[in-house]
């Protein structure tokens, strides 16, 4: 699925939820249904820091594309991180570098965040940006 698919099909389906409590139990879910990263990740070297959660993530780059893994102490933040990887997950570092996640606030996620969630959120997207910088930086090296 292209990004801007997932990322409609994101919006579609937050449009089918009328109120917010409802919005919330579903990233919950997301959260309660994603497998974590085993305890091996879960150290200093992969922690997001600007998190109010302790929230992990792990990136690797295969066959062009980035490939995330994350994991969170709480339940709702590791929703919220799925939500994020959905679409940032296998694709190219320039597809990450410039998206400009605007359908968060086309969900109003952002809007019903606390400040010291929405602070975390804007890290996990800075650490996810940078994953990818990363790997856009040494693959345009391996190429000269």
């Amino acid at each position: 699925m292209k990004i801007e698919e997932e990322k409609n099909a994101i919006i579609e389906e937050f449009e089918l939820f009328d109120d917010w409590m409802d919005r919330y139990n579903y990233i919950i879910e997301m959260g309660k249904t994603t497998d974590g990263l085993s305890d091996e990740f879960k150290t200093k070297q992969y922690l997001i820091s600007g998190c109010q959660s302790q929230v992990w993530l792990t990136a690797a780059m295969q066959e062009g594309k980035v490939h995330f893994k994350a994991d969170s102490d709480a339940i709702i933040t590791k929703g919220i991180v799925q939500l994020l990887l959905r679409v940032a997950n296998n694709r190219t570092p320039d597809e990450i570098v410039n998206e400009d996640y605007s359908f968060l606030d086309k969900i109003g996620l952002k809007e019903h965040l606390s400040p010291t969630r929405s602070n975390g959120l804007t890290s996990m997207i800075k650490q996810i940006r940078l994953y990818a910088l990363v790997f856009k930086t040494k693959e345009s090296q391996n190429n000269n």
